[in-house]
């Protein structure tokens, strides 16, 4: 096989599915741990949509703007990249710890952050413009500070939720609200919140459990043509394969059709 044909080999391989992105910090990262969304989301849109997860553990909006301009592919090379149909953003977490620790970002500049992360898929004038790209900003959860009790302030993290809903009514964009369905499922009482936070911080089963649904019911309400249930399979079922003829049916096509 020559060079070239082996180029070749790597770009198919690259983009045989559009994508669903995850971006974020720990609680992103962790979403591919067994007890995540990420596998969850992943077995819905299997043969779909790939799940990609970019999850930082640690980082807050101050690195994650220059690491997305890594991450995001130009608009003059989307031809060579794969399609990312959905975006989640979910930082805050650790925006929100108490200074003078590094993690900190000031809530102004948490939500100017927050907003150029939106726009530099959705400006025109961004070089990352992606048009077709739908985005779903997450909110960080409560913090259980009976859990985690150092450099976390339950009231200060409740104010970083709350803008991360300012920044998507001001971009347009829909928040999936983990604080509140958190809190509220938690019976607005901060200790019970352990019955969704493995260590006062990071979600367990039940606490991704309320994020998944969350981002289901927005794709469900405001991004209905790319609900799992509404796409083909990139490559047919197995039961349509042409048996005289194989290679006639089986090409690559649009999960949304």
């Amino acid at each position: 096989m020559t060079k070239l044909q082996w180029i070749g080999v790597d770009m198919a391989l690259a983009y045989t599915q559009d994508v669903i992105l995850l971006f974020g910090d720990s609680l992103t990262q962790g979403a591919w741990d067994r007890s995540g969304f990420a596998q969850q989301l992943a077995s819905l849109y299997v043969r779909k949509f790939d799940v990609v997860n970019r999850g930082l553990s640690g980082y807050q909006t101050d690195w994650a703007i220059p690491v997305f301009e890594q991450i995001l592919a130009q608009q003059h090379k989307h031809r060579h990249a794969p399609k990312v149909q959905l975006l989640t953003i979910w930082f805050g977490a650790n925006d929100a710890a108490l200074p003078p620790s590094t993690q900190h970002v000031p809530r102004d500049r948490y939500k100017t952050n927050l907003t150029c992360l939106v726009n530099m898929v959705k400006s025109p004038t961004s070089a990352f413009y992606s048009p077709d790209t739908r985005v779903i900003l997450i909110t960080p959860p409560p913090v259980n500070t009976h859990q985690w009790t150092n450099g976390r302030d339950f009231e200060e993290t409740k104010l970083y939720a709350a803008a991360a809903k300012e920044v998507g009514a001001q971009v347009g964009v829909p928040v999936a609200d983990a604080w509140t369905e958190i809190w509220e499922a938690a019976g607005r009482d901060e200790g019970a919140c352990e019955k969704f936070l493995s260590d006062g911080l990071h979600l367990n089963a039940a606490g991704y459990e309320i994020v998944l649904n969350s981002i289901t019911k927005i794709v469900e309400e405001e991004y209905p043509e790319i609900h799992h249930e509404k796409l083909q399979m990139v490559f047919i079922p197995w039961s349509d394969v042409n048996a005289e003829d194989p290679r006639s049916s089986l090409n690559k096509r649009r999960a949304i059709e």
